[in-house]
C-alpha cells in the first residue's frame, strides 16, 4: 500500500536534505565551527536530454565534487553492526531486524524494544534515524538500484524491492512531517521515509507500513 495522499516523489526536498541536511561534526584539523558536508557520490555529467557528457566546464556535479571524499571502505563490519567512517553513526547490520514492516509507532517502539531487551552490538542506545542520517546512506553515484549498493558494503536484507502489501521498500524516519514548503498545512500525522531502491525521500501517513533500520551516534 503506497502512501495514501502525496504518492509524488518530493525531488526539491530531496535535493534540500542531500546539499544542505548532512550537519557533520567537523573533522580533526579544520576550524572549529565548520562542517564537513559529503561528496553526493556523482562522477558523470550529463546534458539536458540525459546524454552522458565530459564533465569539463559544466558545473555539474560531477565535475566540482563538492563535499567530503567518502572514505575507503565507507563502512566496517563489526560483529552485528556496520560503523559509518563518513558520519561516525553506527547502524545495524541486518537492515531488516523485525523480518517485517511496522507503523511509525511500530517502528519507535520496535527499537525501544531492543534497548529494553539485551541490546544490540553490546549497546542500548538504538534509535530510529532521522531523515537526514538516513538518507546519508544513499549513494547518488552509484546507478540502478541503491540498495544493491548496500548490500555490497556488508549490509544484509536492504529492501530494495517493491513488496506486494505494503508497497514501496521505504524505511521510516523518526522524523514527523511539519510542513511542506509552506505550500500545504501542517500534517503531523506524516512522517519522512527514505526508499533503499532510489533514493527519494517522501513523506507517507504514520498508519502506513515500512521498514524498520536501527542507528546509533557511535563514534
Amino acid at each position: 500500500m503506497e502512501g495514501t495522499v502525496f504518492k509524488k516523489p518530493i525531488y526539491l526536498a530531496l535535493f534540500v536534505l542531500i546539499n544542505l541536511g548532512f550537519l557533520l561534526p567537523a573533522y580533526e584539523g579544520q576550524t572549529q565551527g565548520k562542517i564537513s558536508l559529503p561528496e553526493t557520490g556523482q562522477k558523470k555529467c550529463y546534458n539536458s536530454s540525459g546524454t552522458e557528457i565530459s564533465c569539463a566546464g559544466t558545473g555539474q556535479d560531477g565535475e566540482i565534487k563538492a563535499g567530503v571524499e567518502s572514505p575507503k571502505p565507507r563502512f566496517t563490519v563489526s560483529g552485528d553492526c556496520l560503523n559509518d567512517n563518513l558520519t561516525g553513526l553506527m547502524w545495524a547490520k541486518n537492515a531488516n531486524l523485525p523480518n517485517a514492516s511496522k507503523t511509525w509507532q511500530g517502528a519507535l517502539d520496535y527499537v525501544a524494544s531492543i534497548n529494553s531487551g539485551s541490546g544490540l552490538c553490546g549497546y542500548k542506545d538504538w534509535r530510529l534515524p532521522n531523515v537526514t542520517e538516513l538518507a546519508s546512506l544513499v549513494n547518488f553515484g552509484e546507478t540502478g538500484n541503491k540498495s544493491t549498493w548496500l548490500s555490497s558494503q556488508g549490509f544484509i536484507n536492504v529492501q530494495g524491492l517493491y513488496h506486494s502489501g505494503h508497497g514501496l521498500s521505504n524505511y521510516w524516519s523518526s522524523t514527523t512531517m511539519e510542513d511542506y514548503m509552506a505550500l500545504s498545512p501542517v500534517r503531523p500525522e506524516y512522517a519522512w521515509t527514505v526508499g533503499m531502491r532510489h533514493g527519494a525521500v517522501r513523506f507517507y501517513s504514520k498508519s502506513d507500513l515500512y521498514f524498520v533500520w536501527p542507528v546509533r551516534s557511535g563514534k
